[in-house]
């Protein structure tokens, strides 16, 4: 071979190194509510799960956009046209999570209450949509909250919600990641007090962002967020999505 031949193969050699090295990152695209949802400085240390995620993946092949919105569900986070921007940023190959009910499921608050059917229906519309774009839906139920009776026995509030979640993904054989009964078993195994620690609980004087202190049993500090993160990736891992072959190894995993 002379050395115009070799320099040719050396330049396609080139292109097709940068080519490869050049292809646009999977993006995660997340929906759901405060509890995945990014926080205002002024909300810290308060952190929804969503905000961990990115750390567990290899920034230059999976990247996490965080889409959740405090205080919506279903109903509102396309009626307020959310989920419209979502699809229109959606590409082919990408991943959606999808996890709402902690807001549909509240009766009190009838601004944001989504009945089941509703709900059902709308988690139906998700799929099918990010479908139709050649995207990966994955189907999340809501992260418990931290309910305890006196006698020390965990209590779920969330009614039908998380089983019509199962229900869909069955359905319509799309992914789920059940975090509604990991995060349980997380709880319980953290007991009563312990699990305080995972949630956004403040003394007064603490933090000047909660000069009265606080008492949240439903949204997470960094520490709770990591945890609630490492719930989903373990599902992605026990998936076999795609995604898995980009995450970093754990301790676990050495």
């Amino acid at each position: 071979m002379n050395m115009r031949s070799i320099l040719s193969v050396v330049c396609l050699l080139l292109v097709i190194a940068t080519c490869v090295s050049a292809k646009e990152p999977i993006t995660i695209h997340l929906a759901g509510d405060s509890t995945m949802a990014e926080k205002l400085p002024e909300r810290r240390p308060e952190t929804g799960w969503g905000e961990a995620l990115q750390k567990f993946f290899r920034e230059d092949r999976v990247r996490v956009r965080n889409h959740a919105q405090n205080g919506r569900s279903t109903r509102l986070f396309i009626e307020q046209k959310h989920w419209q921007t979502l699809l229109d940023s959606l590409k082919e190959g990408d991943y959606v999570f999808i996890q709402f009910g902690h807001n549909d499921g509240a009766k009190d608050r009838p601004d944001r209450y989504t009945p089941p059917e509703g709900y059902r229906a709308n988690l139906v519309r998700f799929i099918r949509e990010v479908r139709e774009r050649k995207a990966t839906p994955v189907l999340f139920t809501p992260v418990m909250r931290r309910r305890f009776t006196k006698e020390g026995v965990f209590k779920d509030v969330h009614g039908v919600y998380p089983a019509l979640v199962r229900e869909v993904a069955a359905e319509l054989k799309a992914p789920l990641i059940d975090m509604h009964r990991a995060s349980e078993r997380v709880l319980v195994g953290y007991g009563p007090d312990e699990s305080r620690k995972l949630f956004l609980q403040l003394k007064p004087g603490e933090n000047p962002n909660y000069p009265k202190g606080v008492e949240d049993n439903t949204h997470f500090n960094p520490r709770g967020a990591e945890e609630m993160a490492a719930l989903a990736v373990a599902g992605i891992r026990e998936h076999k999505l795609g995604l898995a072959k980009f995450l970093l190894k754990t301790r676990r995993d050495r």
